[in-house]
C-alpha cells in the first residue's frame, strides 16, 4: 500500500493489519524466550488481534481477557453473547467463556471465578504444550495472579514485551494512523469554528466529541479543553464555564480515532475576532519555541539523554508548572516511552542519573509536549505535535495551522 494512499476500509485489508500486528507481537515474545502471554488490557487485545468489545466498559470489569502462544492458538475469553463478534478474525484460534474476575462480574465470588480462570488458561497452555510453566500477564487483578501462582505457574511481567512490540510503527500500519490524523484534524477545524463566545467549555468539546464519533472514531481519552482562566494550571477539563472574548482556548486531542489509533497533539487559540494581550502572545511565543527547538532535536538514534539535556530551558517562572515530561510515544494509547526532563521538578539535575535508557528508533511516534503558564495573568498555552521517526529523518504528522493572532504574526 503506498505511504499516502488512504487505506481501503475493506475486510480483506484490515485482515492484513490485524495479522501484521499479531505476527510482530509474537516476534518479540520469541526474542524474550516469552511463551505465552496473558493480556486483560483492551487496548493490547485490540492490537494483537483487531477484536473489540465494549472498550470502555471492559478497562474497567475485568471479564475478557487474551491468551497469546508465541508457537500455537490464540484463544479469546469473552463474555457469553459477544463471540460472534470476533468469530471471523484470522487473528483468533478459539473464542471460549470469559469468568468475571471481579466483585460485580463474579457473582460476588471473586475467589471461586480466580480459581476457575487459573485452571483454564494453565489447562489451554497445556493442551497445546505439557512444558509450559511461564506465563507474561498485564493488569490481572491479585486474586487471578495468586490463582495461577497455585497452579504452579511462573507469571512473569508480560507489560514490557507488548509495549516494545507496540513502540516500533509496521509499515502496513502508517496509511490508517495517516488517516486517523487527517479525521481527527477535521474534528478540531470544527471545534475551532464552534469555539465562540456565550458557549459553555462542554458544548464547544462535544462538537470534537461529535465529528469525531461521526468519522469511526472510538473515544477520547480525556476532557482536555480549558478557556481563560481554566488554562493555568493544565490538566484542567472540560466543564460549565462560559467562553469570554479575549480568552485562551486549550485543547489537547487524546482521540482514540481511526482503527483504534491515537492522535495526539495540542492547539491553543484565542476565543472570539480582537487581539491578543501582550502576556498572551509571550506566552505562546515560548509555547512555539519550546515546541519547534525540541522538534528540531528529534532524528533516529539520539539517545533519551541527549534529547533532554539540548531541550529548550524551560525558564524558572514556569517551572512549578511545566508539563511533566518532554514527549512520549504514541500507537493505539499514549506508550513507550516517556521521555523525562533532565532535572526535577526542584530543579535538582538528573544528568548523572538520567531514568530512561535507550535512543529513538525508526518506526516511533513521539509527541512533543509544551506547556507554558504563568500565576502572572492566571493564563497557560498548550502546544504539541506528533512525529514519525523515519529511516531517514523525521515526518511530522500533525500539520494543524496554529493561531497567528497569538503568533504575533497579525
Amino acid at each position: 500500500m503506498p505511504a499516502q494512499q488512504k487505506p481501503e476500509a475493506s475486510t480483506e485489508r484490515r485482515y492484513e493489519l490485524y495479522s501484521a500486528r499479531l505476527a510482530n507481537l509474537r516476534r518479540h515474545m520469541r526474542e524474550r524466550s516469552l511463551p505465552v502471554l496473558l493480556t486483560i488490557d483492551p487496548t493490547q487485545m485490540l492490537y494483537a488481534t483487531g477484536a473489540s468489545n465494549m472498550t470502555l466498559f471492559t478497562v474497567r470489569v475485568p471479564a475478557r481477557y487474551l491468551l497469546i502462544l508465541a508457537e500455537g492458538p490464540t484463544i479469546l475469553f469473552d463474555y457469553v453473547g459477544g463471540e460472534h463478534l470476533a468469530e471471523n478474525l484470522p487473528t483468533i484460534s478459539e473464542i471460549r467463556t470469559s469468568e468475571g474476575l471481579c466483585f460485580v462480574s463474579s457473582g460476588g465470588d471473586i475467589a471461586g471465578a480466580s480459581e476457575r480462570f487459573a485452571r483454564l488458561i494453565v489447562a489451554a497452555m497445556r493442551d497445546y504444550d505439557v512444558s509450559i510453566d511461564r506465563i507474561g500477564l498485564d493488569r490481572f487483578p491479585y486474586q487471578a495472579v495468586e490463582a495461577l501462582w497455585r497452579q504452579k505457574v511462573t507469571v512473569v511481567d508480560g507489560q514490557e514485551v507488548m509495549s516494545r512490540a507496540r513502540a516500533i510503527k509496521l509499515p502496513v500500519e502508517l496509511p490508517y494512523i495517516r488517516e486517523a490524523m487527517r479525521r481527527v484534524e477535521e474534528g478540531v477545524r470544527q471545534l475551532e469554528m464552534k469555539a465562540e463566545p456565550d458557549k459553555t467549555e462542554c458544548e464547544v468539546w462535544a462538537e470534537f466529541h461529535y465529528a469525531l464519533m461521526a468519522k469511526e472514531g472510538r473515544y477520547i481519552a480525556t476532557r482536555l479543553f480549558q478557556s481563560g482562566p481554566n488554562t493555568f494550571p493544565y490538566f484542567q477539563e472540560a466543564g460549565p464555564r462560559t467562553l469570554q472574548h479575549g480568552d485562551l482556548l486549550c485543547l489537547d486531542t487524546d482521540a482514540i480515532a481511526f482503527e483504534g489509533y491515537a492522535v495526539d497533539f495540542s492547539r491553543t487559540f484565542l476565543c472570539g475576532g480582537g487581539r491578543a494581550s501582550p502576556d498572551q502572545k509571550l506566552l505562546y511565543g515560548r509555547a512555539r519555541e519550546q515546541l519547534e527547538t525540541n522538534a528540531a532535536l528529534l532524528k533516529p538514534g539520539i539517545e533519551y539523554r541527549e534529547l533532554a539535556e539540548k531541550a529548550w530551558r524551560v525558564p524558572e517562572e514556569h517551572q512549578k508548572s511545566r508539563y511533566y515530561c518532554i514527549g512520549h510515544g504514541l500507537g493505539m494509547s499514549g506508550e513507550f516511552p516517556n521521555i523525562p526532563h533532565n532535572n526535577g521538578p526542584h530543579n535538582e539535575s538528573l544528568k548523572s542519573d538520567y531514568p530512561l535508557k535507550g535512543h529513538l528508533e525508526p518506526g516511533m511516534i513521539i509527541c512533543l509536549e509544551s506547556y507554558v503558564g504563568w500565576d502572572r495573568s492566571g493564563e497557560g498555552v498548550k502546544l504539541e505535535d506528533q512525529f514519525l521517526i523515519r529511516e531517514d529523518g523525521v515526518e511530522r504528522l500533525s500539520s494543524y495551522p496554529f493561531d497567528e493572532r497569538l503568533s504575533g504574526r497579525s
